[in-house]
């Protein structure tokens, strides 16, 4: 076993969180840094971007293949410019593997967290009922996720003031009394 400090180890397993450039996943991003620099673990932050289905063949099909590297490269610089955000803000912490993929959220984020200790994903915005519901990718990753999943509230995606610090996570096989 390799060990990386006095916590952290090859054989933890990491938190996974899905990353865009809403507060919801910053919030999500926050809470994993604290939760990871609690259990010694490696945050790996997923970031998915989409394929545009094609509108006509020839020519276009090379064009629209090219904007895929420009699509990869455009969700890159946004996965990392959220990383340098968050990790300013936190300050030194446990260490970040960013990570980018093509496909469906869901299915990729599902994918990346097959062997994770904790999924954590950012709760979506919908207006007045942002409580109330879920959005598609997190339904989805809630029902078919082979680790437990964390959804940070809407409520939460708020820029962190300095000398913040995360919450405290319930240690495992705590529960919160009714």
């Amino acid at each position: 076993m390799t060990q990386l400090d006095d916590r952290r180890t090859t054989t933890t397993p990491p938190i996974v969180v899905g990353v865009d450039s809403s507060p919801g996943s910053k919030a999500a991003l926050w809470w994993a840094l604290g939760q990871a620099d609690r259990t010694g673990a490696t945050v790996e932050a997923v970031a998915v971007w989409t394929a545009q289905p094609l509108a006509s063949y020839g020519c276009e099909w090379v064009a629209a293949a090219d904007a895929g590297d420009d699509v990869a490269a455009a969700t890159e610089a946004e996965l990392l410019d959220t990383l340098v955000e968050v990790a300013r803000d936190y300050g030194p912490s446990a260490p970040i593997r960013p990570l980018v993929r093509q496909g469906r959220p869901a299915e990729e984020l599902l994918r990346a967290a097959a062997s994770a200790q904790l999924l954590v994903l950012g709760g979506p915005a919908h207006g007045p009922l942002a409580g109330l519901l879920l959005g598609s990718v997190s339904r989805r990753c809630l029902h078919r996720a082979s680790c437990p999943v964390l959804v940070i509230p809407p409520a939460l995606a708020r820029r962190p003031r300095p000398g913040d610090r995360p919450a405290r996570a319930l240690p495992p096989g705590r529960r919160l009394a009714p």
